[in-house]
C-alpha cells in the first residue's frame, strides 16, 4: 500500500516542481511579540515564501507559541509548520510538524525520546507529520549544543552524506542539513552535492548562514530543494525586500 503524503507536503512538492525550489521562513517565538510574528510572516508572504516554519532551540512552547502561530495565520493563507526542538514545542493550531529526529546527537532524547512523548500529541492535535532527519553541521550553534550533536565538519561530506543516505533508508523524505543559527558562512557546496546525490528525489532542506539569494542560489544549484532563513529575517530592515531577494534567485527552473 502507498503512503498517501498530506496537504502541506503537497504544498511543498509542488512549490519545488513548479519553480525549482521552495523557500521557507523560520520564525522563532522567543525572539519578539506575537504580533510582531505575524507582522514578519505577512511581510515574509509577500516576499514570495512558500511556508512559514515556527519554533526554536529554547523557550518556543506554550501560550506564546500558541498566540505566535495564531497571529501568523491571521495574517497570512501560508501553511504554518511546527520546527520544535521538544515535546513542549507542539501546539494544536497550526497545520503541520517537521516530526524529525537530531540523527547525530549524542542523546537518545533527540533521538527518539521526544518523538515518542510527541507522536500522541500530533495525533490529538490532526498535525500532518512531516518525517525529517535533521543533520547538524559545523559549527551549528546554539542548536548544535542544545541537542547535543556530534557536528560534523564542515570538510567532511561523506560523513554528512552516509547520515543522509541512513536517513532515507529509514524512510525519511526529507533531509535538513543545519549550520546553525547565526553561522558566518552557508553549508559548503561540496557537502550539498555529496547529499544530494545520495539522495536522488527525497527532499533536501538547507539551513543557516543564508544571509543573501545569491548565496541561496548557490545551494539550490548544488542540490538543496528548500531554503530556510530565519535570523537573516529577524535582522533584516526590509523582511519583504529581504525575502524576495532570496525567492526571485532560486525560484526559477534549474537546468
Amino acid at each position: 500500500m502507498r503512503f498517501n503524503i498530506g496537504r502541506v507536503e503537497e504544498w511543498l512538492v509542488q512549490a519545488i516542481l513548479a519553480n525549482g525550489a521552495a523557500h521557507l521562513t523560520l520564525i522563532d517565538p522567543d525572539s519578539q511579540s506575537p504580533s510582531e510574528a505575524g507582522r514578519m510572516a505577512e511581510a515574509a508572504a509577500a516576499g514570495g515564501t512558500d511556508a512559514i516554519m515556527v519554533g526554536g532551540s529554547v523557550g518556543a512552547s506554550g501560550s506564546v507559541l500558541e498566540e505566535t502561530v495564531r497571529q501568523i495565520k491571521e495574517r497570512t493563507e501560508l501553511p504554518v509548520i511546527l520546527f520544535p526542538s521538544s515535546a513542549a514545542g507542539l501546539c494544536q493550531n497550526a497545520d503541520a510538524v517537521f516530526f524529525m529526529s537530531l540523527l547525530n546527537s549524542r542523546s537518545t532524547s533527540y533521538i527518539v525520546e521526544n518523538q515518542v512523548l510527541g507522536a500522541p500529541l500530533v495525533m490529538r492535535y490532526n498535525l500532518e507529520p512531516l518525517p525529517m532527519a535533521y543533520i547538524i553541521v559545523e559549527p551549528g550553534g546554539t542548536v548544535g549544543w542544545v541537542g547535543d550533536a556530534r557536528i560534523i565538519p564542515r570538510k567532511k561530506p561523506e560523513i554528512a552524506a552516509a547520515y543522509a543516505l541512513a536517513a532515507k533508508y529509514l524512510g525519511m523524505r526529507m533531509v535538513y542539513l543545519e549550520a546553525g543559527s547565526g553561522a558566518e558562512t552557508p553549508i559548503p557546496l561540496d557537502m550539498i552535492r555529496a547529499v544530494k546525490y545520495v539522495l536522488g528525489e527525497t527532499l533536501l532542506v538547507v539551513g543557516g548562514g543564508i544571509r543573501s539569494g545569491s548565496a541561496a542560489a548557490e545551494l539550490v544549484k548544488a542540490g538543496a530543494n528548500l531554503i530556510v532563513t530565519g535570523t537573516a529575517v529577524e535582522k533584516s530592515e526590509d523582511v519583504t525586500a529581504f525575502v524576495l531577494d532570496v525567492t526571485r534567485a532560486i525560484k526559477c527552473k534549474q537546468s
